[in-house]
């Protein structure tokens, strides 16, 4: 679900730099290795979050988003959407802007909590898939 216009998305993109993926998989094969690794490849600093792991795509890996101490632009989910309120509350208590919910994802509850607290939701959509789409028919740099 992308209720967010084109110029709105395509801002997203441009003002973001670090994304914080809440589910990150050292698993090469699964989805939430393969978009953090994506946008990696596109000057993006993935930060992952995952409670079993210690590094991923060469990354220290954090075992919540709460002990993150670099500023989170977009805080992207590949966790159950019974999760994702929890993960929404922490996205809006680490001061990110961006509530990002992947492919099959969605939560209204998380939806609400995120957007009182400032944030722009976005569900159901992958952000790489995105990403893609808007790199090949606009300028992405800043």
């Amino acid at each position: 679900m992308l209720p967010l216009g084109l110029d709105t998305l395509v801002a997203l993109y441009r003002d973001a730099s670090t994304v914080a993926v809440v589910g990150a998989s050292s698993d090469e094969q699964k989805q939430a290795n393969r978009i953090p690794k994506y946008l990696q490849s596109q000057d993006f600093q993935v930060i992952p979050i995952n409670p079993t792991a210690d590094e991923i795509l060469g990354e220290r890996v954090f075992r919540s988003l709460r002990e993150v101490t670099d500023q989170v632009d977009v805080v992207d989910v590949f966790r159950p959407a019974d999760e994702a309120p929890a993960i929404a509350a922490d996205a809006v208590a680490i001061g990110a802007s961006v509530l990002w919910l992947q492919l099959g994802i969605v939560s209204e509850e998380a939806s609400d909590i995120a957007t009182a607290g400032g944030l722009t939701v976005v569900m159901d959509a992958c952000m790489g898939a995105v990403h893609r789409k808007l790199v090949r028919r606009h300028d992405l740099s800043g």
